[in-house]
């Protein structure tokens, strides 16, 4: 279980852009109330992002969550018939 944050993607976006348009790091998160290391931490995941490329990535990591599922019920599935076969024999 993972704390969620109180800014949305979009908004964090948006303070980059903030500091990339020339504000300092540390006036900006005092200004929205984050701290540097935040700052720090989503400017290593959202660098170089707008939003729209945000949706496309959260599209994407919902459907890889959806595919590693079904892969470890396949993988889960095999293993069960492989031992129901193993004692047959």
């Amino acid at each position: 279980y993972m704390k969620k944050s109180r800014f949305s993607e979009a908004q964090m976006v948006g303070i980059l852009k903030e500091v990339e348009m020339g504000a300092k790091v540390g006036e900006t998160c005092r200004k929205h109330g984050i701290s540097e290391p935040t700052y720090y931490k989503c400017k290593s995941q959202f660098s170089g992002m707008k939003v729209s490329h945000l949706a496309q990535l959260r599209q994407l990591q919902d459907e890889n969550t959806k595919l590693k599922r079904m892969y470890a019920d396949l993988a889960l599935m095999h293993h069960a018939l492989k031992d129901v076969v193993d004692r047959k024999l």
